[in-house]
Order: C-alpha cells, then sequence, then structure tokens
C-alpha cells in the first residue's frame, strides 16, 4: 500500500510547476529572438544606408 492520502495533489503541483517554468523559459526564448531579429534589422538598415551614401558619393565624385 501506498503511505499517500486519496487527495494528494503534489503530482499536480509538480506538473503546474513544470509547466510554468516552460512557459517562462518559452517566453524567454521568444523574448531573446526578437531581440536579435531586431537588431539585425537595424543593422541591415544602416549598412543599407551607408551604401547608398557611399553610391552617391561615388556618383558625385565621378561627374567632375
Amino acid at each position: 500500500m501506498t503511505d499517500r492520502d486519496w487527495d494528494d495533489d503534489s503530482e499536480y503541483h509538480n506538473a503546474v510547476d513544470r509547466a510554468e517554468r516552460a512557459t517562462r523559459v518559452g517566453w524567454a526564448v521568444i523574448a531573446g529572438t526578437t531581440g536579435v531579429l531586431g537588431c539585425v534589422l537595424i543593422a541591415m538598415a544602416i549598412v543599407c544606408v551607408v551604401a547608398v551614401v557611399a553610391c552617391v558619393y561615388v556618383v558625385m565624385a565621378a561627374d567632375y
């Protein structure tokens, strides 16, 4: 026989704790991915602006 009562909710609480932990990890991954993608987007925008400015400089310098 087992020593646990019929109303022992320890397994339920363990499952809830694991689910909460998984939810926290999931949201952390989502936030991290969003942050990295935002940084990449900003870096790409800066590279594009620099490329446009460089092209304009080359066109202006060639047109003496």
